[in-house]
């Protein structure tokens, strides 16, 4: 019986890598394959190194040369290796090879699983740093369907080895989570992180499919990932699944709108509409290489307090139903979405906002924490070849008509402001609704939660009948939000 002194505190006992390899390899049962291409064979040495692997590991390889790869899993249309698609089949040919060899009529009670991975780590000139696919195909019970992780990593260590070692033990956290913590996802996307530091990898996609993650919704995930700090975006498109922001905006213009989107008016998609009609006449924007991005900030997910994981996607599933890609972010600021764009593409950029959020990126208390204060920040923020699309707004007191030409910012930015918009980098939507002009989120949700009616005017078409549809909201005579007091089950 393990000995308690009064005045111990609870906390999470982690256990060490070989501890974790050695649970799996001691258990007769779990038997499979690991196939690691680009940062050596790293999640397999913790695992022969613990101890009685080969109860475990059925084989252990590495296809460096790309002919060899090619002739092993195909070669992809695209010519890349170090890709999701690349990944998918690595797992699919290795667990086709274990199920193939291995007669369950010998082997009643294994448990079989394979991990992958494909890597590409810094390079010798030390410019890209690197990024890689890993993945886990397994079961839980012998005979049973597979499950899998599938998730995206970039590396921020400056030395290979070292990304090297950083892979074998999140490889290894990976394996032990997904057999001894696939009851708690949650727990196990912190777990990814045992015995790493944030400052070692970012993690910024991920997904669980399969029978023991059918009630898992992979949108819910990648808020995990932001709420604890293990990347800055994530990122999912109209048909609400995960993808990888990098593959999104690679080489992109791209435009964004941000918002609290709670819910979406058509004041939002007006806004949407004009400034993109704008944005694709400049010179050099493709239509074709242009994307549309719908931005939450974690910051308007806790404007409440804690996060409300169902008012999120009650907010997503609106966006989603009208076309349109996701992203959540833990940017506060505006500059840093522009730079985190510009991690991507070096194309030209785009933010549609409206009056009142363009008089809050001139105050300069949003940037004292910096040492160059405001000049930074807008520095960070115009450098580019960026334009701010302004949708006008009408003052409620005066019905005075607010646009970039008479719009008040504090008074020791006004020679500032001038400046940008005098060169270009504020420009008005012209084009705008008047009868819309008076819509505002915070007005619909005081109408739902009061059962007022008239809201339904003031959401996009089809919008109404989705806040209203028992299969999204659940929606009742008198919802307080958009989710919360609501009952999931048809009446």
């Amino acid at each position: 019986m393990e000995i308690t002194i009064t005045g111990d505190k609870e906390f999470d006992d982690i256990p060490s890598l070989k501890s974790k390899a050695l649970k799996i390899n001691l258990n007769a049962n779990i038997y499979g394959t690991f196939a690691e291409i680009g940062a050596g064979q790293e999640t397999c040495r913790h695992f022969f190194r613990a101890g009685g692997a080969s109860g475990t590991i059925a084989k252990a390889m590495s296809a460096y040369d790309k002919d060899f790869s090619d002739a092993i899993y195909g070669a992809e249309d695209d010519g890349r290796y170090v890709t999701e698609a690349r990944l998918r089949k690595m797992l699919a040919h290795e667990m086709d090879l274990m199920e193939n060899r291995l007669t369950r009529e010998k082997n009643p009670n294994k448990i079989f699983f394979t991990y992958a991975n494909t890597v590409a780590t810094i390079d010798f000139a030390k410019q890209f740093k690197g990024h890689g696919w890993v993945g886990i195909k397994y079961q839980v019970e012998a005979g049973a369907e597979y499950n899998e992780i599938i998730l995206h990593l970039r590396f921020k260590e400056t030395d290979a080895r070292l990304q090297q070692e950083t892979l074998g033990v999140l490889g290894t956290n990976l394996i032990y989570g997904a057999f001894y913590k696939y009851n708690e996802p949650k727990k196990l996307l912190r777990y990814l992180y045992d015995h790493l530091d944030k400052d070692q990898l970012e993690i910024d996609t991920i997904n669980f499919s399969g029978p023991v993650f059918k009630d898992i919704d992979n949108r819910l995930m990648s808020l995990q990932l932001v709420k604890n700090g293990m990347t800055d975006a994530v990122m999912f498109g109209p048909d609400g699944t995960n993808v990888l922001p990098a593959r999104v905006f690679y080489k992109k213009n791209i435009l964004a709108l941000r918002g609290s989107f709670r819910p979406v008016t058509k004041v939002n998609m007006a806004m949407y509409e004009k400034s993109y009609e704008m944005f694709i006449k400049e010179n050099k924007v493709d239509e074709k290489k242009t994307v549309v991005v719908f931005e939450i900030t974690l910051s308007n997910l806790r404007a409440e307090g804690e996060i409300d994981e169902q008012d999120f996607i009650d907010r997503a599933d609106l966006l989603c139903s009208l076309g349109q890609s996701v992203m959540i972010s833990n940017f506060q600021e505006y500059f840093k979405v522009v730079e985190y764009f510009s991690n991507y593409t070096k194309a030209r950029m785009g933010l549609a906002m409206g009056v009142s959020n363009l008089v809050d990126i001139f105050d300069e208390k949003y940037y004292r924490h910096m040492s160059g204060g405001i000049l930074e920040a807008f520095g960070k923020l115009f450098f580019k070849d960026l334009k701010v699309y302004l949708y006008p707004m009408r003052d409620s007191e005066t019905g005075e008509l607010i646009t970039s030409e008479n719009l008040k910012v504090y008074p020791r930015m006004k020679e500032l402001y001038k400046f940008f918009k005098y060169n270009g980098k504020v420009i008005d939507i012209e084009d705008y609704d008047e009868s819309i002009m008076n819509i505002f989120s915070r007005e619909i949700l005081r109408k739902i939660s009061q059962g007022e009616k008239g809201w339904e005017e003031m959401v996009p078409e089809g919008t109404a009948e989705l806040i209203k549809d028992y299969r999204l909201f659940g929606y009742t005579r008198r919802p307080l939000t958009l989710s919360r007091n609501i009952t999931r089950k048809k009446k």
